[in-house]
């Protein structure tokens, strides 16, 4: 356990006290914790993804450590493709063009 001992401390200090509760309990305990916090991460990842136009399964880099803050920084700044579409003409303007040609 000592060999642990340095990880846990850095575990600690960036997670603070929910990580050492998670790591206290039973080991299946904490791994079906990690699981649920994983797959939330990957679910919410791809819903975002999704409503950005993007394919979903990009929320795999988020299982990379490191990658996972890159990933996140990049979308933030590319080309959205909502942003990039023509508006929509009020249903009034098309109405009265269509009523136009019909003279």
């Amino acid at each position: 356990m000592e060999t642990f001992e340095p990880i846990v401390g850095l575990l600690n200090a960036v997670y603070w006290q929910p990580w050492s509760a998670i790591m206290s309990t039973d080991p299946w305990t904490a791994n079906l914790v990690m699981a649920i916090l994983l797959m939330l991460k990957l679910i919410f990842g791809g819903w975002v993804l999704a409503k950005g136009g993007r394919s979903p399964l990009w929320a795999l880099v988020l299982l990379i450590n490191g990658a996972d803050i890159l990933a996140i920084w990049l979308y933030a700044y590319i080309r959205w493709p909502f942003v990039d579409r023509t508006p929509a003409r009020p249903a009034a303007e098309t109405t009265v063009a269509a009523d136009a040609g019909t003279d």
